[in-house]
């Protein structure tokens, strides 16, 4: 259901005859898992090219389907509820917060990257509700991937375009012909040249929200169109399905989010029941279609029609106690300054508490702290660190002094960086983010958890064990690595920076086969911070030998092996 272009549909089954189809008047239900959504979007349009304009024998959307419910004509925008602050959950107004998010991210980023072209995301929120009911509902994970493929038909000419495979099944399944893919239903062939990273994870997804959004953003505005312009805008929908009655769907629906909608829980999203592949017979374009089946004809005369009832008059707004004429409507602030205060980043060992307290804080236009606002907290990237309860992401409301701290979160084993995010999803202003970084489990001093002496005899094997314990500014250290390893002693003059050299002579361990090691690696503290090395045998030098500890953080002991004959 997007542009094609550079390529040639097979004619025949793509004439404009077939593309003046009216709206569809069945309805069919939203089948689970593998969603089979719209038209494609075609060959390599970059952001720059302009789109070409519709030719009689190669229609743009290739005769694919594509979602005709219509909103409903009144769209107030519902108040949350009191007690618990919560919205509606599958209303027709409401739009998945993950894939609400993606809209307006999408729209933030085109108005740096192309200010001159006004993307509004209520307009991505039009076509992903045409293309694929946004989302199947917003069934998507955390970072906006959906959970099942969002497929379209297979384009092999049977009443749609005939695209031979482009991607080996890489993106669509099918290596014999394409398939239109993901929220926003780019055929492989398109997204090879058009696909962008939304959600900065590296990687260019037609499957995630964040990155479809992006893309389809720059292709509407491609060409150097201004969609503030209502040629620009006509122009831009219909280089995503060359129909009229699309134009006409998407336009409708774009005015309805204009009007006002609201976030609700993913997976919660109302579900389209229509698809234009689904009508019984052409009509005339633009018509809207039944909502329910024709009745047969009925012999009975037909009724007479009831006048229309006389107009309404609007109620007079009443006057205020003073006699100083009406009372005006009061106008509700909306948060215009979304900004971060408190720690910048976050900082944790392996299976401890962060350090650190980052806050954002939300104002008016006019400056003024606004309480009560749903800030959206969620943990982006490779990580197992999660906030309370497990969870990946957590809403918090502002308090009294407009601000929102990051809640309590606890790092996992996984060491190395991710992202915190923060989004006010009612408004299009920008995220924050926070750099979380977690390091190993480190030590800063190891001692000797008893006074044994270490000695032993020529070819005989050490009476004690050594006995450690690591800490960490005085705490308990525990999983942290240690290495612990027999050296020689430093000659005179040697550098005293220098890394100790083996030694290849003297104490040693024994390894699983029985074989001398004087060096171990990988060692673990355990949760007390204890750490007991394994036996120690001599072999038949005598003399006094170091043996080195070290840990993770730095922390290091170096002990007296003791081997002399037998008194």
């Amino acid at each position: 259901m997007a542009p094609h272009m550079g390529r040639r549909l097979r004619k025949g089954a793509g004439t404009t005859a077939v593309a003046a189809l009216a709206v569809a008047a069945l309805s069919a239900s939203q089948a689970p898992g593998v969603v089979h959504a719209n038209s494609p979007i075609d060959q390599a349009a970059s952001d720059a090219t302009p789109t070409p304009s519709p030719t009689p024998d190669a229609p743009a959307s290739g005769n694919s389907p594509y979602y005709t419910d219509l909103p409903p004509l009144v769209s107030p925008t519902p108040p949350p509820n009191a007690s618990t602050g919560t919205l509606p959950v599958g209303d027709q107004q409401g739009i998945p917060a993950t894939v609400l998010d993606a809209y307006k991210r999408a729209q933030t980023a085109l108005a740096t990257d192309r200010p001159n072209c006004h993307l509004p995301w209520q307009l991505l929120g039009g076509i992903g509700k045409v293309e694929s009911g946004h989302a199947n509902g917003g069934r998507v994970d955390v970072n906006g991937t959906t959970l099942t493929p969002i497929l379209g038909p297979v384009l092999n000419g049977a009443g749609f375009a005939n695209i031979t495979d482009t991607d080996g099944g890489a993106y669509d399944g099918d290596k014999v012909h394409d398939r239109a893919v993901g929220p926003m239903q780019f055929i492989p062939s398109t997204w090879a040249s058009s696909g962008r990273d939304g959600n900065g994870d590296g990687v260019k997804d037609p499957n995630n929200v964040y990155d479809a959004s992006l893309a389809a953003g720059f292709y509407l505005c491609g060409g150097g169109r201004d969609l503030a312009v209502k040629a620009d805008l006509d122009k831009a929908i219909l280089s995503y399905n060359q129909s009229q009655e699309y134009l006409t769907t998407v336009t409708t629906w774009f005015d309805f989010y204009r009007r006002g909608t609201h976030e609700v829980p993913d997976g919660t999203g109302s579900l389209p029941v229509r698809r234009s592949d689904q009508t019984p017979s052409p009509r005339t374009i633009g018509k809207q279609p039944p909502l329910t089946p024709q009745t047969p004809p009925s012999t009975k005369p037909a009724p007479t029609p009831t006048p229309p009832a006389p107009p309404v008059k609007p109620p007079v707004p009443p006057a205020k106690p003073d006699g100083g004429g009406t009372t005006p409507t009061p106008v509700t602030p909306r948060p215009t300054t979304f900004e971060s205060t408190g720690a910048k980043e976050l900082t944790a060992f392996a299976g401890g508490a962060f350090a650190g307290q980052p806050t954002t804080r939300v104002k008016d236009a006019s400056g003024k702290v606004m309480a009560k606002v749903a800030v959206k907290f969620e943990i982006v990237g490779d990580t197992d660190t999660r906030f309370a309860g497990a969870a990946t992401s957590v809403t918090v409301t502002t308090a009294a002094d407009g601000t929102a701290a990051v809640p309590a979160l606890k790092s996992g084993e996984k060491t190395g960086t991710f992202t915190v995010r923060a989004t006010v999803s009612t408004t299009a202003l920008p995220a924050i983010q926070w750099k979380a970084t977690v390091v190993a489990r480190q030590a800063d001093a190891l001692l000797r958890a008893d006074a044994k002496e270490l000695t032993a005899v020529p070819s005989g094997e050490f009476a004690a064990q050594v006995s450690l314990k690591a800490t960490y500014k005085g705490a308990v250290a525990s999983g942290v690595t240690a290495s612990a390893t027999m050296v020689e002693a430093p000659s005179a003059g040697a550098d005293p920076k220098a890394a100790p050299k083996v030694n290849d002579k003297g104490p040693y361990f024994k390894d699983a086969k029985g074989n001398p090691v004087r060096e171990l690696k990988d060692l673990k503290t355990d949760a007390n911070g204890a750490l007991v090395l394994p036996k120690m045998y001599a072999d038949g030098q005598t003399g006094t030998f170091l043996l080195r500890v070290t840990t993770e953080g730095g922390a290091t002991l170096t002990l007296d092996l003791k081997v002399a004959a037998a008194s």
